[in-house]
């Protein structure tokens, strides 16, 4: 490392330049992973925090995908389903979006009917079912209604009472209010909908395989492992493919940048590597060394840049949909460091295959 230490002490002002590149993609890259993180628990927490192990939905129409949105089914589906050997527990679960008020206050929920709430129910410690003609609010829809338990809202033309605000739950971007399943029917009814069966089935168990395609066969039915059913929601599913696409552009730009950083300057180093060579320095020697300067680089670019996003997830939080976790913050920043060494790595390749007399000029 002798030759990288000279460098990086002799080279200052470039290694400043490099380092403040590096810094701010990764306060890029980091940022919008967090902001995608944010933005997709905002679409799908309460799906996930069901505790199901699949979820099943109404087969769409060809060439249409499946969608909770387009999703109905009847009440012959469940008991079917429940049937089926290995399937431990079946939840009806119905799903709408509206408006739900209190006095002159409003705001748009996404309601949840449940019949009964299992204890492997995300929401179970600090939520009981739902009896008829209450409401559980998510913590974000009692705020904007400045609604507090014994309170009453009104969601479709139908009055409940508020019992109960729990911890936030998400669904398609709105917060998640709970009611019982004959409630949400009686909403759907009062809008036009049919008055009987469910938006999905919630399915605890492993049944077999066979089984599983006779039943959605037989019912008309789609069923899904929850990661996968994911995709069912709209907002979700064209969101996040734009944002990992761009936070994946980002990535390869950093390879580039970094390595054409690294081009210039190994271009520039030429004579010394060439005259290191002539005194029988190795090829890997020279590539360990040009390789570990790379790395402190990234290394201090990269750990401050990852600083950077946190102290500003940490601020932005309660105004943007932002997660801050090592999966947005470390992950992204291993990542840039890799990216980057094999940009370096690819800079070294024209100066340390080459023949030092070349390098030094035939002339010398």
């Amino acid at each position: 490392m002798f030759v990288a230490w000279r460098d990086m002490r002799f080279a200052t002002g470039r290694f400043v330049l490099i380092g403040a590149v590096v810094t701010l993609i990764t306060l890029l890259v980091g940022f919008l992973s967090g902001l995608t993180a944010g933005l997709a628990n905002q679409n799908i927490s309460a799906i996930t925090g069901l505790g199901a192990s699949s979820v099943v939905l109404a087969e769409p129409a060809d060439g249409e995908q499946v969608s909770f949105a387009d999703s109905t089914l009847d009440a012959d589906a469940a008991a079917d389903w429940a049937a089926l050997p290995g399937v431990e527990r079946v939840q009806e679960l119905g799903i709408s979006q509206t408006r739900v008020t209190a006095d002159d206050a409003r705001t748009s929920v996404s309601v949840f009917g449940v019949e009964q709430l299992g204890t492997d129910v995300s929401t179970a410690s600090t939520m009981e079912t739902p009896r008829p003609g209450t409401v559980r609010l998510s913590r974000t829809a009692a705020d904007a209604l400045s609604v507090v338990d014994g309170d009453t809202v009104t969601i479709a033309g139908t009055d409940l009472d508020v019992a109960g605000v729990v911890d936030d739950q998400w669904y398609s971007h709105t917060p998640v209010v709970w009611t019982s399943l004959a409630d949400w029917r009686s909403m759907q009814t009062s809008m036009g909908a049919p008055s009987s069966g469910s938006t999905a089935l919630a399915i605890t168990g492993s049944p077999d395989a066979s089984d599983v395609a006779a039943a959605e066969g037989s019912t008309g039915t789609v069923s899904k492992d929850v990661l996968s059913s994911l995709l069912a929601i709209g907002s979700f599913r064209s969101e996040i493919g734009s944002l990992l696409l761009m936070v994946a552009m980002l990535f390869g730009i950093s390879a580039l940048v970094i390595g054409a950083f690294f081009t210039v300057w190994t271009i520039q180093r030429a004579g010394d590597v060439a005259i290191l060579k002539a005194l029988g320095a190795t090829t890997g020697r020279l590539t360990l060394d040009a390789l570990g300067q790379a790395l402190v680089l990234l290394v201090l670019g990269v750990g401050l840049g990852i600083g950077l996003t946190a102290a500003l997830g940490a601020a932005a939080g309660t105004a943007l949909p932002f997660v801050l976790s090592p999966l947005t913050t470390v992950l992204p920043g291993i990542v840039m460091i890799l990216l980057g060494l094999v940009g370096a790595a690819f800079a070294l390749r024209s100066i340390l295959s080459a023949d030092p007399l070349t390098a030094l000029g035939g002339n010398r």
